[in-house]
């Protein structure tokens, strides 16, 4: 028997913070989305996620897994977690950047540990920058389970190039 769910969701003008990206600092940037000054990018609206912490070269992402976030095996589907992931790291890269300049994520790694669903509870996302040279920014990431198992979900790296 087929049951059909329907979910919606609504978003700010991204012009709005990408205007404000042109006049901080990547930290003040991201510092103000975390104090609602900003709005959040549609991407975060559109999975369910919410950065939480920033602070220089760091940045955390938390998400409650959802069932409509499902691929046809039942569990969260790979890409959310990947979309996850490289808000994390993309958003510990932003943090050191100053203001007016821009960054691009050119690669992605990920190595899924386990899988997520809606029994998991809350995931955090943290990305951590490793080495932030004058054009390209390396970093890497990895979701926990938020509860006090903080078992492993996925760990990632990337590179970013520097767009100034």
């Amino acid at each position: 028997m087929k049951t059909q769910r329907t979910r919606t969701f609504e978003w700010d003008d991204p012009s709005i913070s990408a205007d404000a990206a042109q006049r901080m600092s990547g930290l003040e940037f991201l510092r103000a989305i975390v104090a609602g000054i900003l709005p959040p990018p549609p991407i975060a609206n559109l999975i369910g996620s919410s950065l939480a912490e920033v602070e220089f070269g760091r940045a955390v992402f938390e998400l409650e897994p959802a069932e409509w976030q499902y691929n046809p095996i039942g569990v969260v589907h790979g890409g959310v977690a990947a979309t996850l992931l490289d808000s994390a790291m993309g958003c510990a890269v932003q943090s050191t950047l100053t203001a007016g300049v821009g960054y691009t994520t050119t690669d992605l790694q990920v190595r899924y540990v386990r899988a997520m669903g809606t029994d998991t509870g809350p995931v955090r996302a943290e990305g951590t920058v490793v080495h932030a040279g004058r054009r390209l920014v390396t970093a890497q990431g990895q979701i926990i389970i938020a509860t006090n198992s903080g078992k492993l979900i996925a760990h990632a790296t990337t590179a970013c190039m520097v767009l100034s």
